[in-house]
């Protein structure tokens, strides 16, 4: 018998007395709890006499957020309070969404990884071993959930956190951030939702040559111990919590497009660095399309960092132009691909499969000026041969996008759409300042992370942020509406209308994404959007009748205290 559940009376039961009542996240109220509670369960006298309602618990804990003097500090105070009181948090999280959101994922999560091992308190979520495939299940079943328990599964293997790079084990925070946000976006019910370290070890030398760390005190494992470790993992989540939804988050660039080619048709799965980026990016361009009123067909997009973010934001955008009847071989014909070693031609060595869908013909470019290290075609001269439209940048390096680069592009399109998706902030690829100077206001401009507002000319250019949030909490919630067996490229390319549809872009300054602070009302679109879609692609195993938003929102688990009873 469980010590904690939740029963249909919309109550919470439990045999926890005392202290432990306490120590729990899920029913600890603190000193909101009424005076029969505190005596039923034994912690009359353990907290103070007084009274305050979950509003007074914000409010207070809020005040203590604003007194901190880093974001990182923001960060572990946010974390400690997750710890003692999950429904506090996240009403304190959905209250001042905008404001916490890159507090408690992009960009500070990131600092928060770095010090995982010496920042360490509290483990959160499931930590898998390679050195123990054996103890897979044995792991997963840990936390007391059962079959038809869980509803999403957060995996990462923290090969390629954020911008960072590899930083083994620390990498939970990014599934637990991940999850947080689906939980306060989206409703996604935080004790439906499993976050899942892969410790498949590090690269990184000074993580192993740290005393302190804490996680798998080895090189990452070659490719066919990986896959093995992946495969088991794969079917214990199939046989534990068969219709979940596995979310795969921030896997190395090795094995990405590997293990999502292979999963994604096996088991329920959704990466959310490849189809996610792509759908969000989808979205901007959707909606810049529109403000330019050029068909995105008729575009000519220029991706610089062809990795796994790049060449998946190709994949959903070529997918939306065959959606427009745009025919396979034309639609690639949009695209030019850079990549460390310049444009992606067919004469480039060890292409991925993803970069040769994308490689232009060598004969193509035979003329062309190698202008990038080591001798190969640079971004300068693919802007002044290709004469782009959008321009969208993955590759982590900041600055790359230059004046003379921006005034090129826009000395040959009247509303250049200028992408800089990197994040974090340190490694954007422009600032929107200075895109919106250099084309005198003309740019159509969404980034990776948070910017402020850019005044220019009298008008007030809002700069929206590509935030992967626009799209994986409604997706989420979509998927566990429709109880869909699959994410099919139809229930992407829907997400990403959706997101498109909620900006007016005919207003000067308008940003080509909606806002953070309207999160909420988005993930509901966007989850309407794809539980129908998956409807039409057959692969829903609900009925979706009648009001299709009304029955997203009723899903949508709300941080507010329930009543706890000693059973």
């Amino acid at each position: 018998m469980k010590a904690v559940w939740f029963g249909d009376d919309g109550a919470w039961h439990t045999t926890l007395r005392g202290r432990q009542v306490l120590a729990d996240p899920r029913i600890n109220k603190g000193i909101a709890f009424s005076d029969t509670e505190r005596r039923e369960l034994g912690v009359t006298g353990l907290i103070p006499c007084g009274h305050i309602t979950l509003d007074g618990q914000v409010s207070r804990v809020y005040g203590q957020y604003q007194k901190q003097t880093s974001d990182l500090a923001r960060n572990v105070l946010l974390n400690e309070v997750r710890d003692r009181n999950e429904v506090l948090y996240y009403q304190l999280l959905t209250r001042h969404l905008a404001e916490m959101l890159p507090i408690v994922y992009t960009p500070t999560v990131g600092q928060a990884i770095e010090q995982y091992s010496h920042e360490y308190r509290r483990p959160r979520g499931v930590y898998l071993s390679i050195d123990q495939p054996e103890l897979i299940e044995t792991s997963l079943t840990a936390p007391g959930l059962e079959p038809g328990e869980v509803d999403l599964v957060v995996a990462t293997d923290a090969g390629a956190i954020l911008g960072i790079g590899d930083w083994g084990v620390g990498g939970i925070g990014i599934a637990v951030g991940k999850l947080a946000v689906y939980t306060a976006a989206a409703g996604i019910d935080p004790d439906r939702a499993l976050p899942v370290m892969l410790d498949v070890g590090t690269d990184r030398q000074s993580l192993l040559d740290d005393p302190l760390y804490i996680g798998n005190r080895r090189h990452r494992a070659p490719e066919a111990e990986y896959d093995q470790f992946l495969d088991m993992f794969v079917t214990a989540v199939g046989k534990l919590f068969p219709g979940a939804l596995l979310h795969w988050e921030d896997i190395g660039v090795s094995n990405a497009r590997r293990l999502l080619d292979r999963y994604r048709y096996q088991t329920l799965s959704f990466n959310d660095d490849i189809q996610g980026t792509g759908a969000v990016n989808l979205a901007a361009v959707l909606a810049a399309a529109r403000a330019t009123g050029i068909s995105l067909a008729e575009h000519r997009i220029v991706i610089f960092g062809a990795g796994t973010a790049g060449t998946g934001i190709a994949d959903q955008l070529s997918a939306a132009m065959r959606g427009q009847g745009l025919p396979e071989d034309a639609a690639r014909s949009r695209f030019w691909a850079i990549d460390r070693a310049g444009l992606l031609t067919t004469a480039t060595p060890a292409l991925g499969a993803a970069q040769r869908r994308y490689a232009r013909p060598a004969e193509e470019v035979a003329g062309w000026r190698g202008d990038a290290s080591p001798g190969g075609i640079g971004l300068a001269e693919v802007v002044s041969r290709v004469h782009p439209t959008i321009l969208i940048g993955t590759s982590t390096s900041p600055g790359a996008f230059t004046e003379p680069v921006v005034r090129e592009m826009a000395a040959h399109c009247a509303r250049p759409v200028i992408l800089p998706m990197s994040n974090p902030t340190s490694l954007s690829e422009a600032l929107p300042a200075d895109l919106i100077r250099w084309t005198e206001g003309r740019a159509l401009v969404a980034t990776g992370s948070p910017f402020p507002p850019v005044d220019y000319r009298g008008v007030r250019y809002v700069i929206g942020q590509a935030n992967n949030a626009l799209i994986f909490p409604g997706l989420g919630l979509g998927v566990i509406a429709a109880r869909a067996t699959q994410v099919t490229d139809n229930m992407l390319a829907a997400a990403a209308h959706a997101v498109s549809e909620l900006v007016d872009t005919a207003t000067p300054g308008a940003p080509l994404l909606p806002e953070v602070e309207a999160l909420q009302q988005t993930s509901v679109a966007v989850a309407a959007a794809v539980a129908l879609a998956a409807a039409d692609d057959g692969v829903a195993g609900a009925s979706l009748g009648g009001d299709v938003r009304a029955r997203v929102r009723d899903l949508m688990w709300e941080p507010v205290y329930r009543p706890v009873k000693p059973a």
